[in-house]
């Protein structure tokens, strides 16, 4: 009988996670930021462009960033129910 050999393909990363930049709103948590991200989109139908905002809440390992600092986050795996966005350094 022949010898089956095994080829091993290396994993590669299927996702882009999303990056995210926004004005750190609230410090006041453990490890833990409120993000307020600010985005300047067109309404599909009558095309008046507007803001819409929207608030995140992202690890912050350390207690690096302060209030009003602009931050970059990206999206990752759960850490808890309502984090899903890790700091970028």
């Amino acid at each position: 009988m022949a010898k089956k050999t095994e080829t091993k393909v290396p994993a590669e990363k299927t996702s882009n996670p999303r990056r995210l930049i926004g004005v750190v709103a609230s410090a006041k948590m453990k490890d833990t930021v409120i993000v307020n991200v600010t985005e300047y989109v067109k309404h599909p139908k009558y095309g008046k462009f507007y803001t819409r905002n929207k608030r995140y809440a992202a690890h912050n390992p350390g207690n690096k960033a302060q209030e009003g600092d602009k931050v970059t986050i990206v999206e990752s795996k759960p850490i808890s129910k309502t984090k899903k966005f890790i700091i970028a350094d």
